[in-house]
Parts: C-alpha cells; structure tokens; sequence
C-alpha cells in the first residue's frame, strides 16, 4: 500500500498511519513520520573588477555532487523578472539561448557546470545570476549569486 501526495506544503508534516484488516489474523497498522522541508535557496554575493571574467559555482557548497547527471538552468534577473541564459540536460550539450542581447556572446558553461560571463560590464553591477539543478519532477535545488562590479 502507497500513500501519494500532490502539492505538498509544509502543513502536510506530522504522523500518518495506515490500518488494514488481514482475515483472520485482525488488523495490521504502520505508522510514518513525513517531514517536509522547505525548499532551499542559498544566496552569494560576488565582486568583480570591471572587463574581468567572473566565474560563478552552479551549487557553491555541493562541489561533491555531481551535477552532470541532473537537468539544469541558468537564468539572470533583475528588478523581478528573470531571463534565461542556458540550460543543460544530462549527456546534450548546453543550449545557450539567443533572446539575451546583452549576454549572448558573454556567457559560456564551464567545468562542473559553473557559469563564465566575460568581460564584465557595468551594466552586470547588481544583476543575480541563479542555478537552478532539477534533482527530481518537483525537487529543485537553487543557488543565487548577486554580481557587485567594481572599476579599476
């Protein structure tokens, strides 16, 4: 017997039991303990001399996990809206996407799936760049990094 829940949120924690008659020997039970965790999105702030390449960690703190196996896109955002730079499936190539006019030709995947922009410009001063890894349907696991770019 499965017990299976859709839109799962925090509320749905706590003790679940499932009780079934067995004949002729009465009924049997199991208990389970479900805790949801709240997704998890870890925050990095990054600087960075103007023209230079920056190179920013897909999952900063997950270098053990490899992140080759699992689907993945990075986007970047400013004042609210995110823009998609390139996604990645497991064994493809990554697929760079041309609608950014101004990372089109700054912005290449590399080693562990970390994101190289180059040269940076003033206009990346305060955009944040975000990983997101799709471990499962509905598990992502986030990274964003905030971009502070300094003149020389």
């Amino acid at each position: 017997w499965a017990l299976h829940l859709k839109n799962v949120t925090m509320s749905l924690s706590g003790q679940y039991e499932c009780t079934f008659a067995t004949y002729p020997y009465g009924t049997k039970a199991a208990k389970i303990q479900l805790t949801v965790k709240e997704e998890e999105e870890r925050h990095y702030l990054k600087k960075v001399w103007l023209n230079e390449t920056l190179e920013i960690p897909c999952l900063e703190d997950m270098t053990s996990e490899n992140l080759s196996t699992y689907p993945l896109k990075w986007l970047v955002g400013e004042n609210g809206r995110k823009e998609e730079l390139v996604t990645k499936e497991p064994s493809c190539p990554a697929v760079y996407r041309n609608s950014s006019a101004l990372y089109r030709q700054r912005v290449l995947l590399g080693f562990n799936n970390a994101l190289k922009v180059f040269p940076h410009k003033i206009t990346d001063d305060g955009r944040v760049f975000s990983c997101h890894v799709l471990y499962h349907p509905e598990r992502v696991q986030k990274s964003s990094t905030t971009v502070g770019v300094f003149g020389k």
